[in-house]
């Protein structure tokens, strides 16, 4: 036996041939995200006429997402600078296909935090941002084709809301006890109402989802008052009543697009009338539960094109032409899809370059851990070569509220088509699990949550798939910190470790935190973690911090940060590099200069997974020592 052909880190990491397919609302008319000089840019396309292709955006650094507005003829996305997250809005005029995307937000220094196209408002974009005063957060209607600006909610803050069509405003904001609050400002005076409070305790990345129902009489989202397991539920206007509309017995609500905007709402509604017609959950893959008996029957004919996940989905207004894209460790794909006719045809293969027979499967485990809870993950091995004491990778997903899926990886293909077991557990505190499992994790940072990937460690290493003596661990955001923990608390367990944006002093971390994240502090990190304003939690956080742990570090490190990075400063890193250095320990550190939280310059994104590519065959002895193709 033998590993597959070696495959270029350009192959696994370059930008998808298409993403993010969409429909036009009057179905003519595709959208969908392709390289241009090298970068992810809107592109459209006649559904009945393939190969006429646009290019409608040239940004530079690309665009990770874009609306399509009630009317065909604009699209609008969101783009920032050198990751600074300093989010603009900006209309492409379909019309014009030599006219410049239009900036509706042209205020330096602006953030654009949310957005909403109401149904109830034609023509018009709501927005979460500081385009009034930089020092205050307004809700502002913008005039999709002329850019004017009505303002609505003065002083607006945090929070996350939707407008309804007939201009009432609900929002979700944290009480001074850490609660949450849904309120309702009336259009018409004003003023604003409680509706309900949620245990803050029960929510650590807030209410979501949260949106109107089309009559404007109720809000649909996802609750776990009462229960473990969210579902989702619809609170009356008038009276406040919480009424459930839909559960699983076993599942959660599918809680991925509350942190990456990769995935979709949990919520699937009719394009035309806005009506719930089905729910996504999550469990080791995704479930759907159609509520609406004409949804079901698209629904059963487009899980017939693909062994994937619907991911992305939309319709045109009729809810006879769709556009379905598929989620697959291997093989994400999308199809165009006639209800009408029954007729369906590929549309785009994602990785057209990529045989999927040359990949690996990604496949759901269960890891015990030592205080008796079961640890989902998952667990990718290298194609042909024995799955015995192999080379691993422990790769930590960030957050640490959100989780790991069935997805195709580049990461995780390229370190098995290096000869490496990857391993992804989600940790307690990881969420989709219910909130028993989310609050596992109060006060176990650098405790049991860390606990539990060691465990994940032992646990490949009793089923005979990981050489103990060849194990890195990996991670960026939490995950970062998490490789930082492994080094510095349990260095007997890693033989390598790659933080990428990590938290290195959790304490100062949140004090750095920007002002547009402080107010959601108080029911995620303030909970779990601590308050550095309190002498005595400050004391805490140090102790579960690796700055504090310098010395015991002696495994191989690197440690990779975004210059820019709003929310894992620069100084994270900065320090503890420092420190480290200051021992003569030798750690490999790269600043991508043009970068932010997350790396969307696809240049930077290859150099880091060459050199961590280079990094892991120097220490773990794997199929990367043959260089690089």
């Amino acid at each position: 036996m033998a590993l597959p052909d070696r495959i270029s880190v350009e192959e696994f990491f370059a930008p998808p041939a298409r993403a993010s397919v969409t429909l036009s609302p009057d179905g003519t008319t595709l959208a969908y995200l392709a390289p241009w000089k090298g970068r992810l840019n809107v592109w459209t396309e006649s559904v009945e006429a393939p190969g006429d292709a646009r290019c409608v955006t040239t940004e530079p650094r690309g665009v990770l997402g874009y609306h399509w507005t009630d009317d065909p003829r604009w699209l609008l996305y969101t783009g920032d600078q050198n990751g600074d997250e300093h989010w603009h809005l900006y209309r492409v005029d379909l019309a014009d296909p030599d006219a410049d995307a239009v900036d509706l937000t042209p205020v330096a220094g602006a953030r654009v935090l949310e957005l909403d196209l109401p149904a109830g408002r034609p023509g018009k974009v709501v927005v979460q941002a500081n385009l009034r005063d930089l020092a205050e957060v307004d809700l502002t209607e913008l005039d999709i084709a002329t850019g004017a600006r009505t303002p609505l909610v003065r002083n607006f803050g945090g929070g996350s809301w939707t407008y309804g069509p007939g201009g009432d405003v609900l929002k979700v904001a944290p009480t001074p006890g850490g609660d949450l609050e849904l309120s309702c400002r009336d259009a018409a005076t004003g003023a604003s109402r409680a509706l309900a409070v949620f245990d803050g305790t029960d929510y650590p990345m807030g209410i979501h989802p949260l949106e109107i129902t089309p009559d404007g009489t109720g809000v649909w989202l996802g609750s776990n008052r009462g229960t473990d397991l969210t579902r989702v539920v619809r609170v009356d206007l008038a009276t406040g009543e919480e009424t459930e509309v839909d559960s699983h017995p076993d599942l959660d609500l599918d809680p991925r697009s509350r942190v990456s905007p990769r995935f979709p709402s949990p919520f699937i509604r009719d394009r035309r009338t806005g009506e719930l017609t089905g729910v996504r959950y999550l469990g080791e893959r995704q479930v759907i539960r159609a509520l609406d008996p004409h949804f079901a029957e698209v629904l059963a004919n487009l899980e017939k094109l693909s062994d994937g996940d619907v991911a992305s989905l939309s319709s045109d207004e009729s809810g006879q032409r769709w556009v379905v894209g598929f989620t697959h460790d291997r093989d994400p794909a999308t199809y165009l899809y006639d209800h009408s006719t029954g007729e369906s045809r590929l549309l785009f293969r994602s990785r057209p370059g990529l045989d999927p027979g040359a990949l690996a499967p990604m496949t759901p485990v269960t890891v015990p851990s030592r205080d008796g809870l079961s640890l989902p993950g998952y667990l990718t091995l290298p194609n042909g070569i024995a799955p015995e004491r192999l080379p691993m990778v422990l790769f930590v997903h960030g957050g640490p509220w959100t989780r790991d899926s069935w997805v195709y990886s580049p990461v995780a293909q390229l370190f098995a088509n290096r000869g490496y077991a990857v391993l992804q557990v989600n940790f307690r505190g990881s969420m989709g699990y219910g909130k028993a499992f989310a609050k596992a994790a109060i006060g176990e940072f650098a405790g049991k949550m860390h606990n539990d990937l060691v465990d994940g460690v032992r646990w490949a290493v009793e089923q005979g798939y990981a050489d103990p003596d060849r194990v890195a661990v990996m991670g960026g955001s939490y995950g970062g910190y998490a490789a930082l923990v492994g080094a510095a608390f349990t260095p007997g367990v890693f033989a390598a470790a790659i933080d990428v944006v990590g938290i290195s002093d959790l304490a100062h971390f949140l004090r750095s935190q920007p002002g547009f994240l402080k107010s959601e502090l108080s029911y995620n990190w303030h909970l779990y973690v601590g308050d550095p304003a309190d002498p005595r939690q400050e004391a805490d956080m140090r102790a579960r911090s690796p700055i504090s742990r310098v010395d015991q570090i002696r495994v191989p490190l690197m440690v990779v940060q975004g210059a820019n990075d709003a929310r894992v400063v620069r100084a994270e890193s900065d320090n503890m590099v420092e420190a480290l250095r200051a021992r003569g320990v030798p750690v490999e550190y790269t600043v991508m200069e043009d970068e932010g939280h997350t790396f969307d310059n696809p240049d930077n994104a290859l150099a880091l997974y060459r050199a961590v590519d280079r990094f892991l065959a120097e220490h773990l002895g794997g199929g990367g020592a043959l260089g690089t193709r």
